[in-house]
């Protein structure tokens, strides 16, 4: 009994964190699907939307999908979404292995030195990335805006593999490589499906970092815009409910790849996916 009551101040605790997590997605669910009498309309007449759904309609939804530059954005969002996941696994696998091999101090060392570029402003590094992928070529294409959100994204990746790696034992590596198995062969099928869940938590990291990505988007593709561009452009010419339909429709990829990857983030993301 008195356990049960020394837990209470905890489930307080977390259902606080819930109400303020989900009570924006809450707000924007009635923006995106309750009539414009309720909401927009409500507060220009000088009333105060209300707090529950007072109706329902699809025509925020409908409105939303009228409009031809959504397609080719979320098209845009979600080619450069995988492509930044794709290539942090790619080039953040070799290099967070790299680093396990090294003593625990000089890798964590060199892991904190990868955040550099984290702690300069993202204008600062957007700036001459986007006047030099102009005379590429790589503006307004999907590739140059990954390869630039890669260096937000790849460090962080490299991080989370590090610790992952770090966690299985060296032996595991050793028996591999004396029993022939070259070093891309034992990263890729000995120490890859070990620490699964560390690789699976990563990927989704550097999804969504790039999902919700903003100020490279901005610079380097101005012109055709990804879906959280497009969003703000939208709130900021008043169609606040399309804008919200908009939204919507952002958390929707969210949602299913992290139900999809769901299964390999059970555990200490982190330590990697080695049980027993």
């Amino acid at each position: 009994m008195n356990r049960a009551w020394r837990l209470i101040p905890l489930y307080i605790g977390v259902v606080i964190i819930l109400l303020y997590t989900l009570f924006p997605l809450y707000i924007l669910f009635l923006l995106a699907f309750t009539p414009a009498a309720y909401t927009t309309i409500a507060i220009h007449s000088g009333n105060y939307p209300t707090l529950y759904p007072a109706g329902f309609t699809l025509y925020n939804l409908q409105a939303a999908f009228g409009i031809p530059e959504i397609m080719t954005a979320l098209i845009k969002s979600l080619e450069t979404a995988f492509l930044v996941g794709g290539l942090a696994l790619l080039i953040g696998i070799p290099a967070a292995y790299g680093l396990s091999r090294l003593k625990p101090k000089i890798a964590s060392i060199i892991s904190t030195t990868l955040f550099f570029a984290n702690m300069l402003p993202s204008v600062t590094i957007a700036i001459p990335i986007s006047a030099t992928f102009l005379r590429l070529g790589l503006n307004e294409t999907f590739l140059g805006l990954a390869l630039a959100q890669e260096l937000i994204v790849l460090p962080l990746t490299v991080f989370m593999l590090l610790g992952a790696f770090q966690s299985l034992p060296r032996e595991i590596v050793s028996q591999a490589r004396v029993d022939g198995a070259g070093l891309m062969t034992t990263i890729y099928t000995v120490i890859v499906p070990l620490a699964k869940a560390g690789v699976a938590a990563a990927f989704l990291l550097s999804w969504m970092m790039s999902w919700d990505e903003f100020t490279f988007a901005v610079f380097l593709s101005p012109a055709q815009p990804t879906l959280p561009i497009l969003i703000y452009e939208y709130v900021t010419r008043g169609y606040i409910l399309e804008a919200a339909a908009f939204s919507m429709i952002v958390t929707i990829p969210v949602v299913v790849l992290v139900i999809f990857m769901a299964k390999f983030l059970k555990g200490e993301i982190l330590a990697g996916g080695l049980n027993g």
